[in-house]
């Protein structure tokens, strides 16, 4: 009796202190941001701070790079959790060089921007319709691409199911649905936590649908392919123990026709780029040169 009377305490109290760490990220990733100007310079680009007002109010800024020869094309790129758009600078580089105008946004609760806490693409996916609204009222800009790291990669996908415009997109690193990610969490804590993780991710996603609103099982890639014609190329290392190569997997096999999977041995968790940063940017820029028009229907 005193077991069940401890399960049915510390189960409840594990899975809420497991969503708050989930919801938020830490304070470092939240710092003022500087680097913007510096690295406009190194790149002979041109910088503004940009800001959108998100569905529920929250106000998102993003550093938005003009490039010396813009090509007529902008790309939205996204970071992974607890980073900030300094995290994707690198990718931003590349863009530039190549001609894109780029936009780097810190996702809501992370670095400048706002947001009581973070859901993985539930309301990210809006946040991202609004940053394409805004690219494509700049003039100029005539396609549109995106970007993503980790989360990002996820929270791009997911914006399929409501941004059309999109003429293809580049996942590093994605995960399949939030729901799986977060049981492969609990699996990394050991036999034990593997076996409570049903109770502790199904009450953490009941506790947070009851206290913030969002729905976490609506948070699929996976759901969002289903329904999209846009081009995906997905990124993953083999080598990846923080999101799984077989989420890369799935999610090629569950729309092979529209996206292309490309595995790169022995990389970890968002170490595509490093491990060859003039295969990576030329297999990009080349995949996005593929796709000059936009996917002619969903399909719904």
């Amino acid at each position: 009796m005193a077991a069940l009377i401890a399960s049915a305490i510390g189960l409840p109290l594990c899975s809420i202190f497991l969503a708050e760490n989930a919801l938020r990220v830490q304070d470092h990733a939240r710092a003022p941001l500087e680097g913007g100007l510096a690295f406009a310079r190194s790149t002979r680009s041109q910088v503004e701070t940009v800001r959108i007002r998100a569905e529920d109010g929250a106000l998102l800024e993003a550093w938005l790079f003009t490039p010396a020869r813009p090509n007529g094309a902008a790309a939205i790129v996204l970071h992974g959790v607890a980073d900030t758009r300094k995290g994707v600078l690198e990718h931003a580089r590349f863009l530039l060089e190549s001609g894109y105008t780029v936009l780097t946004p810190d996702s809501r609760g992370h670095g400048a921007s706002a947001g009581a806490v973070i859901t993985y693409g539930v309301l990210e996916a809006a946040d991202v319709h609004r940053w394409a609204d805004l690219l494509m009222e700049r003039p100029g800009i005539v396609r549109l691409y995106g970007v993503g790291q980790s989360m990002g990669a996820a929270i791009l996908i997911q914006s399929l199911a409501k941004e059309r415009r999109f003429h293809a997109l580049v996942a590093d690193c994605p995960f399949a649905t939030f729901e799986e990610i977060a049981f492969d969490r609990m699996a990394q804590h050991g036999a034990r936590a593997k076996l409570l993780s049903w109770p502790l991710v199904e009450l953490g996603f009941l506790y947070t649908r009851a206290r913030y609103g969002p729905d976490l099982w609506r948070a699929s890639p996976a759901d969002a392919l289903r329904a999209s014609r846009t081009p995906v190329l997905l990124i993953h290392g083999t080598a990846d123990d923080n999101i799984p190569i077989r989420h890369s997997r799935e999610l090629h096999s569950v729309d092979p026709a529209d996206t292309e999977l490309w595995e790169v041995a022995g990389a970890g968790h968002v170490e595509c780029y490093g491990r060859d940063p003039g295969e990576y940017a030329g297999r990009v820029t080349r995949f996005f040169a593929a796709h000059p028009e936009v996917a002619k229907s969903s399909k719904k």
